[in-house]
């Protein structure tokens, strides 16, 4: 559920802060920790390093993300593989066909 239309979106006010100093297309990567704040039409163009617990992941908005979250694009999760059976016969298919390619 979106946050109520009367209160308006949630962005922490440090990114407002340094989004006040920049030009859009500024190379400068905005780092943060808030990845629980809205994306808004001023954030086109720039590039922030949303902290997903370990490192800074760079994400460039785009008009598409506006009224998404910024964590929303910063994965806190690594996905390595699927276990099991059947995921090693889809490997050993893949590398089968690789090597026949070469």
């Amino acid at each position: 559920m979106p946050r109520s239309l009367k209160k308006g979106p949630y962005i922490h006010p440090s990114i407002l802060k340094k989004l006040g100093r920049l030009r859009v297309g500024d190379p400068t990567v905005i780092k943060t920790w808030a990845r629980n704040s809205t994306i808004i039409p001023e954030m086109v163009g720039f590039t922030f390093g949303v902290h997903n617990g370990r490192s800074f992941i760079n994400v460039n908005v785009k008009e598409e993300m506006v009224g998404h979250k910024l964590g929303e694009f910063s994965p806190t999760r690594k996905f390595l593989r699927h276990g099991g059976r059947m995921q090693k016969e889809q490997e050993q298919k893949a590398a089968e066909a690789e090597k026949t390619k070469t």
